[in-house]
């Protein structure tokens, strides 16, 4: 059994990781708001990642970092603070975390850590600036410490497409909009949160020994296929 961190696991992503990995790994949620998932393998801190302290922990094995934004304005209404506030919330929280927790994860068992990206990093789309700019540091992160920390430690991301988390709640708003964003992509469909986690939970185990630096398209066609 191994002892996962998971940053940001109160919905979405995060939350659909703990309920898969509950039953057979130690999870220790770090999040805004309590999960509400009540297991003996499941323990919470309920704080701000980015003003408050982070926890104490004995032992880590891998750390999960999900807070992420979705900031999407034309490039003419974005202020300095939307850039700003982007990076902190999906660059320095994770710089923050990794820094904290960078002891345990080398003693850990085969330790691993896991980051978030977006397609929108690759595909250049119109009115992501912001976040795409902010996701791209992230897979510069991921590159950069998969690097100096191999071959002790994996580091890995995945980069969805739309999912259907409540942070995306504006986007597939009703049904109409959810037809729409499922016909812009090539297999006429997009993520849900569960999908993501099950690839989440593959790169953590020992069965992806072999991946790190790497930077997992979950794209449902849309960045490769012209159909």
């Amino acid at each position: 059994m191994k002892t996962i961190g998971i940053i940001g696991g109160s919905s979405g992503i995060g939350r659909a990781l703990i309920e898969l990995e509950k039953d057979r790994n130690k999870i220790i949620g770090i999040q805004r708001n309590p999960t509400g998932i009540l297991h003996e393998n499941v323990s919470e801190h309920c704080l701000n990642v980015l003003t408050d302290e982070l926890p104490e922990l004995e032992t880590l094995d891998a750390l999960v970092y999900c807070p992420g934004s979705i900031n999407l304005k034309p490039f003419s209404r974005l202020k300095e603070e939307d850039f700003s506030n982007d990076f902190q919330i999906n660059v320095m929280g994770a710089i923050k975390v990794f820094q904290k927790y960078l002891p345990l994860l080398k003693g850990g068992v085969n330790p691993s850590v896991l980051m978030f990206s977006t397609v929108a990093v690759k595909m250049g789309m119109p009115f992501h600036t912001s976040i795409a700019a902010a996701k791209g540091a992230v897979e510069g992160l991921v590159k950069s410490l998969a690097a100096e920390y191999a071959p002790t430690i994996r580091v890995n991301a995945i980069a969805p497409t739309l999912t259907n988390t409540p942070l995306a709640g504006k986007i597939l708003r009703n049904d109409k909009s959810k037809e729409l964003s499922a016909e812009r992509h090539p297999l006429k469909r997009y993520l849900e949160p569960s999908e993501v986690a099950e690839m989440a939970s593959f790169l953590l185990s020992d069965k992806a020994k072999a991946f790190s630096g790497q930077v997992i398209e979950m794209d449902c066609g849309i960045t490769n296929l012209k159909v």
